[in-house]
């Protein structure tokens, strides 16, 4: 059986970072797309282990290709996830972890019709501001655009399966791992095992 896809998405600074690193200590066998970009590497990112970091060049010759399952531009700078890795996961039957914006959501739920889809939404844009001023890595014009990207965001919240408010973190945490344990117990995903176990019975 195919691994499930599951798609995370949320406005910058609504915690979304913090949570997919959660899940990763969790689920020790949920596979994580490492998506392409041409932005800079943040202090502490390593390449090949939080994105590749590519040039423009190299990036639009990857398009070019048809290499990219998606890919967007966000704040002048292109991300895109590779469709021959994460069909590889999937065909293998790993289930598979993916980090996008909104476009990027869009784009596999095209492609993937049975993807999960998981909104995190900050308590309100107030906080929301002031979550993003506390990082004190984006410039007065870079946060107002955020802002701006972040009401546009949650505007389209409404189509994805699932909506977690990070208020509390360790909340917010519990809700999206119990995603995906529902979604792991769903009965066509767990028939397989029980006819194996309970051969003797007719399912």
């Amino acid at each position: 059986m195919k691994g499930q896809l599951f798609v995370i998405s949320a406005p910058s600074g609504a915690g979304k970072t913090t949570i997919v690193e959660a899940l990763k200590r969790r689920f020790k066998d949920l596979a994580y797309s490492i998506s392409h970009t041409t932005r800079l590497p943040r202090k502490g990112e390593v390449d090949g282990k939080d994105y590749h970091f590519v040039t423009r060049i190299t990036f639009e010759k990857m398009i070019e290709g048809q290499q990219f399952v998606e890919w967007a531009e966000v704040y002048g700078n292109l991300y895109g996830t590779g469709f021959s890795t994460l069909e590889e996961k999937l065909s293998s039957g790993s289930d598979v972890l993916l980090d996008l914006d909104i476009q990027g959501g869009k784009n596999i739920r095209d492609r993937f019709k049975n993807s999960v889809l998981i909104f995190l939404l900050p308590p309100s844009l107030d906080i929301l501001e002031n979550r993003l001023k506390k990082r004190a890595t984006d410039s007065e014009e870079v946060i107002e655009r955020r802002l701006g990207e972040a009401t546009s965001d949650i505007r389209n919240c409404s189509w994805y399966d699932y909506l977690i408010i990070n208020d509390d973190l360790e909340t917010a945490i519990k809700e999206t791992l119990s995603v995906i344990l529902s979604e792991r117990c769903r009965t066509e995903r767990r028939l397989p095992d029980i006819r194996s176990r309970f051969h003797q019975i007719r399912l």
